[in-house]
């Protein structure tokens, strides 16, 4: 096995190959061991953690349960394009203090943010456009796709 150089990011801010793999790890089962990983990637347990604490230090990864939002009790999902009069960011710095909003993008195009939200049902998800974000300085309209189904979700990206 050998041993880490205190590495994982190159010039310019990219990861290395190892802690690329070490992510794929932990994307296929967050509760994986160090020492199974470090078996996988070929380094130390003691390696392995140093380098899973530095890149939740960094902010490159973070470890949760994902769960189901319907068997927790949060039956409506919708995607909220939001268009904006004035500072941008400052509308998107206040859309991600909603606490119904778990995604919060700037973009280009049709919309200026996109939000997305989960809701108990209809009537919570018709208060929070209505009370928490069409309220909002600068928000000038809003469209809404609800979810009907989920079809596709993953975490297993971005390292290849």
């Amino acid at each position: 096995m050998s041993e880490d150089d205190g590495g994982g990011l190159l010039a310019g801010g990219r990861l290395d190959d190892l802690s690329k793999r070490i992510i794929e790890q932990l994307q296929e089962d967050g509760r994986r061991s160090y020492a199974a990983i470090a078996r996988a990637v070929g380094l130390s347990e003691a390696a392995t953690r140093q380098r899973v604490q530095r890149l939740r230090d960094d902010g490159i990864v973070q470890i949760a349960a994902v769960t189901d939002a319907k068997a927790v009790g949060f039956h409506r999902q919708a995607l909220l394009g939001v268009k904006v009069e004035g500072d941008v960011q400052r509308v998107a710095d206040k859309l991600v203090a909603v606490p119904e909003a778990d995604y919060v993008v700037i973009c280009a195009g049709q919309f200026d943010v996109l939000v997305e939200l989960i809701c108990e049902d209809d009537d919570h998800l018709l208060r929070v456009i209505d009370e928490s974000i069409r309220a909002l300085p600068g928000v000038r309209s809003t469209e809404t796709f609800v979810y009907l189904k989920l079809a596709k979700e993953s975490y297993q990206w971005g390292t290849r």
